[in-house]
């Protein structure tokens, strides 16, 4: 396994966002992380990528845990954060080097190399001597991607990677992130249900930090057709909402 999330728990003081969260990510995956806003995706997938520590559980990156060699684990994946940062006054091609000397690429034929690789990857060469902050946010974004393949990692971790993408340069990522499944493990969260169904072999929905379904898209397009992916989010989290009343009930019962 790539990715072993192994009961993952976050709490911000009397307030869980995450809670008992336990999935596995093969090579060849592309697991697409759903879920209504706040239902504690891009706090799982800064737990996994090591960003954040969390409160309890952990999980397993390329054999690393998270907990004890953090960094070992930044080293193995490609993460793309929500709104990724950088540093605007750089241009993409002096941005993208820069993450070539962080990830190690001590000599300038290597970072060459990686840099005119991901440019190309992310079709940027238009705009690689412009500063990052003239660009728009498609094009931000997809500096965003260059910088999270740059190194060609195993694992890339993809928070929203389309956000802000016209609907062709959607396809063109969406044919990128295929393209690359079968040597790598792809973890992105998304709310776009056409997204899933066009690149996703696995779907795992979470609902209030909760793991409420794991499952293939086909058996997830069953639930219910024609359903948008909201109404599905507002049924699910019903359902677990329900089953946590249930379960909170048959305690108060048991101490009493």
């Amino acid at each position: 396994m790539m990715i072993e999330v192994k009961g993952l728990v976050k709490d911000y003081g009397t307030h869980r966002v995450v809670n008992h969260v336990s999935f596995n990510v093969k090579r060849g995956d592309i697991l697409g992380f759903l879920g209504p806003n706040g239902a504690g995706k891009t706090t799982t997938m800064k737990m996994i990528t090591g960003f954040i520590t969390p409160t309890a559980g952990t999980a397993i990156v390329s054999g690393h845990d998270v907990r004890s060699a953090p960094v070992a684990v930044k080293r193995a994946i490609g993460y793309l954060p929500e709104s990724a940062p950088a540093y605007g006054e750089m241009t993409v091609e002096e941005f993208l080097y820069f993450i070539a000397e962080v990830r190690g690429y001590r000599t300038a034929i290597a970072r060459k190399e990686r840099v005119r690789h991901a440019i190309a990857q992310t079709h940027l060469a238009s705009v690689s001597g412009q500063t990052i902050e003239t660009l728009s946010k498609g094009y931000r974004q997809r500096v965003g991607f260059a910088q999270a393949l740059l190194h060609d990692p195993d694992i890339l971790i993809l928070d929203e990677p389309t956000d802000g993408l016209d609907p062709n340069q959607k396809n063109e990522v969406r044919t990128l992130i295929k393209s690359m499944a079968a040597r790598k493990a792809v973890v992105l969260s998304t709310h776009i249900l056409e997204e899933v169904d066009a690149i996703c072999t696995r779907i795992i929905i979470i609902s209030r930090g909760r793991l409420v379904v794991d499952e293939t898209p086909e058996a997830f397009r069953k639930r219910k057709p024609g359903a948008r992916l909201d109404e599905i989010f507002r049924s699910l989290t019903e359902e677990d909402e329900a089953a946590t009343a249930l379960s909170a009930n048959e305690i108060s019962k048991e101490k009493s």
